[in-house]
């Protein structure tokens, strides 16, 4: 906490900087955070969304592509003039005649032919069991009956009905084509009897480079590759990767739909979607960044628009802040002048707004104090000259005292202890009004001061009062207001015994951190109304006798009023005091003094 509090700003136009830029800062920082966020999903939605249009466009390209080789498979295998004619060549029971055979033949080679005229060059070959073949293409290129010995021709025999089974990349087997398409893609199917026995069987090939032609019309960074069920590569633009499995087949396992996944540290955007009736897939893969970079390219000239906005306002706004509080710092450095000492100094703000009038009456306090300083001064000079002359006037108090002592010793002398007691206890009753000591004594100095006083009172009167103290140790030690039992024992003496025998008892007893004190006496007592003033004079602060008659026959000239206001003022609300009284039975007054531990100087 010292630490923050040493780095905390000491002037206030440092703070209202500080609060400025926290104001201006922390939203702006906010705002950003939160900008930046939304703009990042926004992008990576629209990025998501941009791949899955491009590889909507290429699955349809793709899918066309793949339906053409299946049609085309249909139309040998369900076509009722090619299927009764390959039935008869297989069986062996065509037409004897040469020229008949030709011409059937002919017509079949027509037909296939005709099959991919309109679209992508196509190989159709149709073999039979009898070893008998067909095709659209020449024996040179390619002979037909090496069909027989490619690995997957024995997986033909499990296919039913118009089950397809497809072959992924392999290498041209046409020599026509091999320097120019190394790679090329086959569909193949059986041809069964009616009692699904195979006669023969019919393949249509195409070039691979047909398929991957599709994905150079994508964006750049965006890569698409075609895969098998089993994860390999049939179609790609990297022809070296073409029949090897897919490298990131674990990285995309599990994946649905479209997501940005981080593979080898580097975030990629990869999509993925089946290719209907073939059982392959094709999946989509580009650099997250090059997939946003037009997208991000406008939300980050927005950022820094706004960044540079932020720098000009800070920059105006501290400026501002600097000119506002200009004024103060003025007053600032005056202030630490008159700090100093020097209270000639002026801070010479002026103006129409607080600051102005702040700086004026500043000046003109500056003007009233020195003003003040001088009089105080004059008035000191002349305080001193006075108590000069009144300390010069006064009497040596232990002059005082020890006159009184030898007056006493040899009264005592002559045998007479009575007159050198009365004069004892004046003797200790002038010290304690004397001494320049605190003003609070321990409790049982203040119960000597009242027994001495007691004693004083009996000597002038014909018949003795006699004091009865209960006071418990514990209260002995407690401090207490010089003089505040005496006024109370000397009500007790003259109005309530009227000078006359009677006994006065002062009880002393701690109860809860409170020192209950009670002073009783067995005079005359009051009546009803005479309680209510006295209580009603005490609660107004009003005096409960007359000054003259107080002043004149009382020791200390202090009544029950002023006890009650030096008590109010020491402790407080603490304080509470109740008189009870009753005619013929004496009167009470008891007291609730708040205890207050005493604090020992170090």
């Amino acid at each position: 906490m010292n630490k923050w509090r040493e780095l905390t700003p000491k002037s206030i136009r440092h703070k209202l900087m500080l609060a400025a830029i926290t104001c201006i800062l922390v939203p702006t920082a906010f705002t950003l955070i939160i900008y930046n966020s939304l703009t990042q999903e926004a992008v990576k939605h629209q990025a998501i969304a941009n791949a899955d249009d491009s590889l909507q466009l290429v699955n349809g390209a793709v899918t066309n592509r793949l339906k053409g080789m299946l049609m085309i498979a249909n139309y040998v295998q369900v076509n009722p003039g090619l299927k009764a004619y390959f039935k008869l060549v297989a069986s062996g029971n065509e037409d004897k005649d040469p020229y008949q055979r030709f011409m059937n033949a002919n017509r079949v080679l027509e037909q296939l032919d005709s099959l991919t005229v309109a679209g992508e060059q196509s190989y159709v070959t149709v073999l039979l069991n009898s070893g008998s073949y067909f095709m659209n293409y020449s024996v040179s290129d390619f002979n037909p009956g090496d069909l027989e010995r490619k690995p997957w021709f024995e997986e033909l025999t499990g296919l039913r009905g118009l089950d397809s089974y497809w072959i992924g990349a392999e290498e041209t087997d046409f020599s026509y084509d091999k320097f120019d398409h190394p790679y090329q893609v086959t569909v193949a199917r059986t041809l069964r009897l009616d009692s699904t026995e195979i006669y023969g069987y019919v393949a249509v090939t195409i070039m691979e480079d047909q398929l991957h032609g599709i994905f150079d019309n994508l964006s750049g960074g965006q890569k698409v590759v075609l895969l098998d069920e089993s994860g390999m590569i049939v179609s790609s633009a990297d022809s070296n990767s073409l029949g090897r499995p897919f490298p990131h087949s674990e990285a995309i396992a599990g994946m649905k739909g479209t997501s940005v996944l981080s593979i080898k540290g580097e975030k990629f955007l990869v999509a993925q979607q089946p290719v209907s009736s073939v059982g392959w897939r094709l999946v989509l893969m580009q650099p997250y960044k090059d997939s946003i970079v037009n997208i991000s390219s406008i939300f980050n000239r927005v950022f820094v628009i706004q960044l540079l906005s932020f720098v000009v306002f800070l920059l105006l706004l501290i400026t501002l802040v600097r000119a506002f509080t200009q004024p103060l710092m003025r007053l600032g450095k005056a202030t630490t002048a008159v700090q100093r000492g020097n209270l000639l100094v002026r801070s010479g703000v002026r103006g129409n707004d607080e600051i102005g009038r702040l700086g004026f009456l500043f000046d003109q306090m500056l003007d009233r104090v020195q003003e003040m300083i001088s009089e105080v001064s004059d008035t000191q000079a002349r305080k001193r000259k006075a108590e000069l002359k009144m300390l010069q006037a006064q009497i040596n108090p232990h002059f005082l005292f020890n006159v009184l002592n030898s007056i006493r010793m040899k009264v005592m002398k002559r045998g007479d202890p009575e007159s050198a007691k009365m004069i004892g206890s004046l003797s200790m009753l002038l010290r304690m009004t004397i001494s320049r000591e605190e003003d609070e004594i321990f409790l049982h100095e203040e119960i000597d001061l009242v027994s001495h006083y007691v004693g004083l009172m009996n000597l002038r009167q014909k018949e003795e009062a006699r004091l009865q103290l209960e006071i418990a140790p514990e209260a002995f030690l407690i401090k207490v207001p010089r003089f505040f039992l005496q006024p109370l024992v000397e009500n007790a003496l003259i109005h309530g015994l009227s000078q006359q025998p009677g006994l006065i008892c002062i009880t002393a007893a701690m109860k809860e951190q409170v020192l209950v004190l009670t002073v009783q006496d067995n005079g005359r007592g009051m009546n009803e109304d005479e309680l209510a003033g006295i209580s009603r004079k005490i609660a107004a602060g009003e005096d409960t006798a007359s000054g003259k008659e107080e002043a004149k026959g009382s020791f200390s000239g202090m009544g029950l009023h002023n006890v009650v206001e030096r008590m109010r003022m020491l402790f407080g609300d603490g304080f509470a005091i109740a008189v009870r009284s009753n005619p013929g039975t004496g009167t009470v007054i008891e007291m609730h003094i708040p205890y207050r531990e005493e604090q020992h100087d170090v």
